[in-house]
């Protein structure tokens, strides 16, 4: 912290801040100590925080599964193999109910997704100043351990869903086909300027809209976190226990739509009309 008694502005501004790394016009290369530093360094950065927290739940996720699958059994199942059967059996009644194509992709990819995303959303129940207060032991100022409080990673996220439809519908369709999706609908080819505004507009809203649904629910619910943290201790178990029951509706919520929307869209993909 930029001192050790805080403003309430303070406070939030340094929970919200991300640690940052990149090249500054006037520093060089190095990590940001504030947000305006940051916000100079433009595109050259990168969030060293969302990173890292994503690749070690990723790292997390696998190592689970892993021992998950190699613990099977023909037997009644049981605690962590409990866990990931339940998950895969979900998944797979999810793609089976939704995908109306073929592919061997679609389900390991919404596996992924839904475990990944609720993990990194599941970090936002871990008390706001724990991580932060041991990583400033340790001489860091800024560290956020949410990563889907960030926008680059829900948009990144999004952005890698949004490649897998163009793909596929070139795939499917072919270019023409995928091009005459864009131009002919739905008004025939006298109107191919208004169609592919509105197609395009369509096309181009599903990655954001994926993006900006997950990265507002989950900014909005640690804010709220940051906010509690600076009320009176007793006000603060109060209040910070039953945000965090509703809050996990939220976490379960926004991962299984981020999946179940995921595999609508690759559906449409794969759809000849």
């Amino acid at each position: 912290m930029a001192s050790e008694n805080p403003t309430a502005s303070e406070y939030i501004q340094h929970h919200l801040t991300n640690l940052t790394y990149g090249f500054h016009p006037d520093h060089g290369w190095s990590f940001a100590h504030g947000a305006q530093e940051a916000s100079e360094m433009g595109f050259m950065a990168i969030h060293v925080d969302t990173m890292g927290w994503s690749v070690a739940l990723g790292i997390l996720f696998c190592g689970l599964f892993r021992v998950g699958a190699k613990t099977a059994h023909s037997g009644v199942p049981s605690g962590l193999l409990n866990f990931v059967e339940l998950m895969v059996e979900f998944v797979d009644k999810s793609v089976k109910e939704t995908f109306h194509g073929k592919s061997t992709v679609i389900a390991p990819l919404a596996l992924t997704i839904l475990v990944w995303v609720f993990l990194m959303n599941l970090m936002d129940l871990v008390p706001v100043d724990l991580i932060p207060y041991i990583f400033h032991a340790a001489g860091v100022d800024y560290m956020k351990v949410v990563p889907t409080t960030d926008v680059n990673a829900t948009l990144g996220m999004s952005i890698g869903v949004f490649l897998l439809i163009i793909f596929y519908s070139i795939k499917i369709k072919g270019i023409g086909g995928f091009v005459g999706e864009l131009t002919l609908q739905p008004f025939g080819k006298w109107m191919i300027p208004f169609n592919f505004l509105l197609e395009g507009v369509g096309l181009i809203a599903k990655p954001i809209s994926l993006a900006l649904r997950l990265f507002g629910n989950l900014y909005a619910g640690e804010l709220i976190f940051i906010l509690i943290a600076l009320m009176p201790f007793y006000v603060q178990w109060f209040l910070s226990v039953p945000w965090a029951i509703f809050h996990i509706l939220v976490i379960v919520l926004q991962a299984f739509i981020f999946m179940m929307l995921t595999i609508v869209y690759l559906s449409m993909a794969h759809e000849h009309h």
